[in-house]
């Protein structure tokens, strides 16, 4: 059996009317993330870790925000994209990680949707990805909740 692991970042900027979209699922705040698709930083960063696993670039590449049809596009509809680039390509998600990095809102009842909608958009069990929420402290631009951020890893297998 082949292995292959990715990883993957993302951060947007919180602003005002805009919504906050997290994993696909719509969180209430009173700030959303600045972007040119629905800005959902855990399901780009989860995008990121799979192409990276087979070294093809990154969502940037595939929907960069300089082409007007990517614009406020609903992220999952772009995951399921990445994921059949990936089982084109013979390969199949084993499991995910992530996490997201926030000081507001507070993301913990919200994990289990997250959860929910990834895997009906990767035709996986809840149990294959892992998402986890924690705030920086803080410290930084995400600390100053200037910013959401989302860091995950996939581990991608090839039974051939």
């Amino acid at each position: 059996m082949k292995i292959r692991i990715g990883n993957g970042y993302d951060i947007h900027k919180l602003v005002s009317d805009r919504p906050l979209i997290l994993g696909g699922v719509h969180i209430p705040h009173t700030l959303g993330l600045l972007g040119h698709s629905d800005a959902d930083v855990l399901t780009h960063a989860i995008m990121d870790a799979m192409l990276g696993a087979l070294s093809l670039g990154d969502i940037g590449h595939y929907f960069p925000p300089t082409d007007i049809k990517w614009k406020g596009a609903d992220s999952l509809v772009l995951l399921k994209q990445v994921h059949q680039l990936i089982l084109e390509k013979g390969w199949q998600i084993n499991n995910i990680d992530s996490v997201i990095v926030a000081e507001k809102p507070k993301l913990k009842p919200h994990i289990s949707a997250m959860k929910e909608k990834l895997a009906a958009a990767l035709q996986l069990e809840p149990d294959q990805i892992g998402v986890k929420a924690t705030t920086n402290e803080k410290l930084g631009p995400t600390g100053r909740e200037e910013g959401i951020c989302a860091y995950a890893v996939v581990l991608l297998i090839n039974s051939n």
